[in-house]
């Protein structure tokens, strides 16, 4: 076991010297990550050109890398630049190799397509969706899982300039309206089905519903992917919708055609979580995104041609769109729509021999699932191919560190990474050349003057706590949000609370290795007697106790002040009684401060979560302090959020659970 202080790897100097970022820093002149990033920081304009040269984009550059403005989230950079971004997804894909491989919970499902099959089902796609009277800036909409059809679905609208846009096929009718109602797409594609932890969920019944709310779609596509044979519906009177093959019936399969557009030319609109409120529709440019990930997939996770790339996620994560911008560096993309767990829990690890992944992106939460269960990958697979794992979604504490190098596998790069849907990208990310030290990101992104802050914007030493922020422009800033003209809402969400900078909305510190720490996100910061506490630190040690399956922490307001209230989930046979409950508050005592432990401890089935895993303690604290929850859209499980209205915890002993009264 490593020591707080001791890296839990570190690359050796061949392994560092062969990377992607070794290479290039060496290109540039420079001998060390640290080198490199000032540079970035320093000469942006130098960074992004070469990051374009030596990265692999295609397209005509131009000479104007960076016009400055006054606010500098309305900096633009290559403003003479066109580009088309399927033409770069696609330029770089072997045409005789996998460039989809596609998986489900069914073991015996497999699907593949070649880079040649995959650019003749975009140029069948493109060439329908015209004659559908899409074009350049018509909206395209996908309610699909993480399969094939999906990411020829993005391709083809995208290289005929149409912005896309989707949301997994879990969002009920709420959801895919409050979403796609905002950006009105002209065509919409749907699955008859899709399975999670093998149960099959019908999605035609709800079609009539969904298409009635849209007035704005003129088609309807449905992809078969489970349901046919009339297993799980019909497509009898789906409001006008064709299947996809009839869609592109009478269409030979073609190669595409690129038009080249501006670099600010909208790719995707994404959405915020959206639970507090209507999601923010978040219009993102297709030369920044596609840069950006270059940088981070190529540099940052050392992603090369002919890597074999995946990501446990759906089409309404940021990390979907992250994951298939990887084809523009040569990579097959590996395919998983279902549970991550599912069967005997090693349905991903199994997933990785038998791809033969290489990069291997999951969550914090499937990393701590992991630490709490008895499998360990390291001794009943291969996993000789992965060279990469990366985490986000939430913070990952230094016991999932540990969990990854010590089960998984001990000669690994482990990147936990952290930015989010508002940028299609990252703040802080990995290094491949550096060492990882438990619980912390390793470097600041290329690129992006990120940094520490207090309230005011004076820049905090290591080890404190404060805003992460980031000081310059940087290509993927979003464009704005979509029917915002005066850019009003854009600008409150980053750019009031600490003026002049980008404000992530995460409480973050420094470390003395030169990475970052992220404690939670600062909007849900608790605040007990003026005295700031991330609610990351506590969850690192609630999750030492092994009863405790999860766990979520609020400041509820109680006296005209905060007090911290914990709820947890526990391990079947458990239930939290007063010798538990004081195991829990010593743990937290003893790892972190007085101030730290809760002041209420309530117990509950489970704990509610966005689509994408993130605990969403903003809507339990609106719950738990009387206040609407005006999206449950947005949330997994929107009916756990009853178990918190009201609990008992309130009323009696601050440890007493429902059960046990």
């Amino acid at each position: 076991m490593n020591t707080s202080g001791s890296p839990l790897w570190v690359p050796s100097a061949t392994r560092a010297g062969c990377t992607n970022m070794a290479e290039f820093c060496a290109r540039r002149g420079f001998g060390t990550y640290e080198e490199l990033h000032a540079w970035s920081v320093a000469k942006p304009a130098e960074f992004w050109a070469a990051a374009w040269d030596d990265l692999g984009t295609i397209g005509d550059r131009g000479e104007r890398i960076i016009e400055e403005a006054d606010s500098f989230w309305k900096t633009r950079f290559f403003c003479d630049a066109s580009l088309n971004v399927t033409e770069n997804l696609l330029g770089s894909v072997a045409s005789d190799q996998p460039a989809l491989m596609s998986f489900c919970e069914d073991p015996s499902f497999y699907k593949e397509i070649s880079g040649s099959e995959l650019r003749l089902l975009v140029g069948q796609l493109q060439v329908a969706m015209r004659r559908a009277g899409v074009g350049a800036g018509d909206c395209v909409a996908a309610w699909l899982p993480h399969i094939i059809e999906t990411v020829a679905v993005m391709l083809a609208a995208a290289s005929i300039g149409a912005v896309f846009t989707s949301t997994s096929p879990d969002f009920g009718v709420d959801g895919v309206v409050d979403r796609f109602g905002q950006v009105k797409p002209k065509l919409l594609f749907v699955c008859d089905a899709y399975s999670y932890n093998g149960r099959t969920h019908d999605r035609l019944r709800l079609l009539d519903e969904v298409v009635a709310a849209l007035p704005s779609v003129e088609r309807t596509v449905v992809v078969p992917h489970l349901g046919e044979g009339g297993q799980v519906g019909s497509l009898k009177g789906a409001a006008e919708a064709v299947t996809l093959d009839e869609f592109v019936s009478d269409i030979e399969p073609t190669e595409p055609t690129f038009t080249r557009f501006g670099f600010d030319h909208p790719w995707y609109v994404l959405f915020s979580s959206g639970t507090t409120g209507r999601p923010k529709c978040i219009v993102h440019r297709s030369g920044g995104v596609l840069l950006k990930h270059l940088v981070e997939h190529q540099l940052h996770c050392d992603v090369r041609r002919g890597d074999r790339v995946f990501y446990y996620t759906t089409a309404g994560w940021m990390m979907w769109n992250w994951q298939v911008s990887s084809l523009a560096s040569g990579a097959t993309l590996v395919l998983y729509d279902g549970a991550p767990m599912f069967g005997d829990g090693n349905r991903l690890f199994d997933l990785a021999d038998r791809a033969e992944i290489t990069l291997f992106g999951t969550s914090a939460k499937f990393i701590e699932a992991l630490g709490k269960s008895d499998l360990r990958p390291v001794e009943t697979h291969d996993l000789t191919s992965l060279r990469t794992m990366t985490s986000t979604g939430s913070t990952l504490a230094p016991e999932g560190f540990r969990t990854v190098y010590e089960r998984v596998k001990p000669d690994l790069h482990l990147a936990s990474i952290s930015g989010g849907t508002d940028l299609c990208g990252c703040l802080v990310a990995g290094d491949p050349t550096s060492p990882v030290y438990a619980g912390e990101i390793q470097r600041a992104a290329l690129g992006l003057d990120v940094n520490v802050v207090d309230q005011l914007g004076n820049t905090l030493g290591a080890g404190v706590r404060g805003e992460l922020v980031c000081r310059n422009a940087f290509p993927s800033i979003p464009l704005g949000f979509h029917d915002d003209s005066d850019d009003a809402r854009y600008k409150a969400a980053y750019f009031q609370r600490i003026p002049g900078v980008w404000h992530q909305g995460d409480f973050a510190a420094r470390t003395e290795h030169s990475g970052f720490i992220i404690h939670g996100r600062s909007d849900s910061t608790l605040n007990p007697g003026g005295v700031r506490i991330g609610t990351a630190e506590i969850y690192r040690q609630i999750d030492k106790v092994p009863e405790v399956v999860d766990s979520v922490v609020i400041g509820q307001s109680h006296e005209g002040d905060t007090r911290i209230a914990c709820f947890v989930v526990l391990t079947e046979g458990s239930s939290l009684d007063e010798e538990l409950a004081n195991r829990i508050k010593t743990t937290v005592r003893t790892g972190a401060t007085p101030r730290h432990v809760p002041a209420v401890i309530g117990q509950v089935s489970e704990i509610p979560r966005t689509r994408s895993g993130k605990i969403v303690e903003l809507a339990v604290k609106a719950v738990v302090n009387g206040d609407e929850v005006t999206n449950t859209e947005a949330l997994a499980n929107p009916e756990a959020l009853d178990e918190f209205r009201d609990h008992s915890a309130f009323e009696s002993s601050a440890w007493i659970s429902p059960q046990a009264q």
